[in-house]
């Protein structure tokens, strides 16, 4: 990397990206954050949220620019960005812009971040209709820029709310949609997240659910009619098809798959959200995938709440760039935990720490028999604020030495599960890792309320820095 006198975005590898690059090191000054108003009462459009995270500055820790969108009722989700570190060997690549797709409205927002970094501006809309009608493609979710300098997008379902794991590809200059990633052949019936390794030949993709069914809250007889996923989908990446299902079981729900940073890493790991367990996902001598579990967060035997037993609900999971360590959150239990994954088939719980949930003590839930804890846990207060939801979107730092956390999920499960939420908003909390040993502490100095927002309260959800992240780029 030294050597490259014209390179493209990002980093050569994930070490450099750890030990960082001048002019800027590892340490993020800023964030961008999706901040959602649906659901809440406020008729008012999401917007995008800068926040200033440099401790020098007179504004850390404080909201400092705010970019509304165009429409009311788009629920902002997941972004990435037009070029990452699988173009760094590409002089006529930049990371200019944030792609932002809405995840009940159907757009995609092409945001410029370039121009002024701490005061982003709106670039394009690609409208539902477009997506509809090139793709047969609607609630799009995860975007990853690919080396070819295009922008895939997985996408939930179809633009009548049915769900269908398809892709979706942009045009990395002008963002319009040129059609499907996928080249005929089955389309599995759920989608949601990604991540592909060429070296490997291989897309991997996970199921959430039916997005009209989904879109209206959590119903666990849902799961029983197959509403929701139970698969990761294996793609031939040259081929563009699905060539093999793995059946993780019924109520797996298979949210977030990261693959190892290392690019000739052949395994990496997903989030069951509802059986509650992490899989190592990995491909066999004989050249299929596999997967198997490697962690498990047990139900709690409850009282005061919806079901008599209460799963963890794994919601986020990353993976620090060095590959040493896997960091997950448990959104109803409450928990952030870090695992030592040196070796990846035993994972080694490390670290963990409570930030709100549902079975803190003083609440309307009572836990009766736990396997894990002896006692329910103490609320979390930072700053005198009691921490409304739970640990939900996890975004590490470049060196590995602080874990960014906030709290809503989705509004419409924030409305069922964490009503206070929608009331209060949600927060942004920051973690401070232990990186020799294992270890996470809650940084009693980092509490930014969204529920001061001048809008109102908002649900912040996930964390982007302007040069990168552990979850948004991937290395070739």
């Amino acid at each position: 990397a030294g050597k490259c006198g014209a390179c493209g975005p990002g980093y050569a590898s994930p070490l450099e990206a750890m030990k960082g690059k001048v002019p800027a090191g590892p340490r993020e000054q800023l964030l961008y954050l999706p901040c959602i108003y649906r659901n809440t009462g406020i008729g008012v459009p999401d917007f995008l949220a800068t926040v200033d995270v440099d401790p020098k500055s007179p504004r850390y820790c404080q909201v400092i620019h705010r970019l509304p969108m165009p429409h009311v009722g788009d629920e902002l989700h997941h972004s990435g960005w037009n070029a990452c570190s699988s173009c760094h060997g590409d002089p006529g690549k930049s990371r200019r812009f944030l792609i932002l797709p809405s995840l009940v409205s159907s757009r995609v927002y092409v945001v410029d971040v370039a121009t002024d970094p701490r005061a982003p501006r709106l670039h394009k809309v690609v409208e539902a209709e477009e997506l509809a009608r090139k793709a047969n493609a609607a609630f799009p979710h995860t975007s990853h820029c690919l080396g070819s300098g295009e922008i895939l997008i997985s996408c939930l379902g179809d633009p009548d709310g049915n769900g269908k794991g398809t892709f979706v590809l942009l045009d990395g200059e002008t963002f319009e949609v040129k059609g499907n990633w996928e080249k005929g052949g089955k389309v599995p019936n759920l989608g949601y997240d990604f991540w592909y390794q060429p070296r490997h030949n291989v897309l991997l993709s996970t199921e959430w659910g039916v997005p009209r069914v989904l879109a209206q809250g959590f119903n666990p007889k849902d799961v029983e009619k197959g509403h929701y996923g139970r698969h990761i989908n294996v793609w031939d990446w040259r081929e563009r098809r699905l060539v093999q299902e793995l059946d993780l079981g019924t109520g797996s729900i298979p949210l977030e798959i990261r693959f190892l940073h290392d690019p000739s890493a052949a395994q990496g790991f997903v989030g069951c959200a509802l059986s509650g367990d992490i899989r190592r996902f990995y491909r066999n001598p004989e050249g299929k995938w596999e997967a198997e579990k490697v962690i498990e967060v047990p139900s709690k035997k409850v009282q005061g709440w919806l079901l008599p037993e209460m799963p963890g609900l794994i919601t986020d999971i990353l993976i620090s760039l060095d590959d040493r360590f896997l960091y997950f959150s448990n959104w109803l239990h409450g928990d952030v935990r870090q695992y030592d994954i040196s070796d990846p088939k035993n994972p080694k719980l490390v670290g963990q720490v409570f930030l709100g949930g549902s079975i803190s003590k003083g609440g309307a839930v009572t836990v009766v028999e736990d396997r894990e804890l002896q006692d329910q846990p103490e609320p979390c207060v930072i700053q005198g604020k009691r921490i409304p939801g739970g640990p939900q979107m996890l975004q590490l730092s470049l060196d590995g030495r602080r874990l960014y956390v906030t709290t809503s999920l989705f509004s419409a499960w924030d409305r069922q599960f964490y009503p206070s939420l929608l009331k209060e908003g949600s927060v942004l909390l920051q973690l401070d890792v232990d990186t020799a040993r294992g270890g996470l502490a809650i940084n009693p100095e980092f509490l930014l309320d969204f529920g001061k927002e001048p809008g109102g309260p908002c649900l912040a959800h996930e964390v982007r820095y302007p040069g990168g992240d552990c979850t948004s780029d991937i290395w070739l």
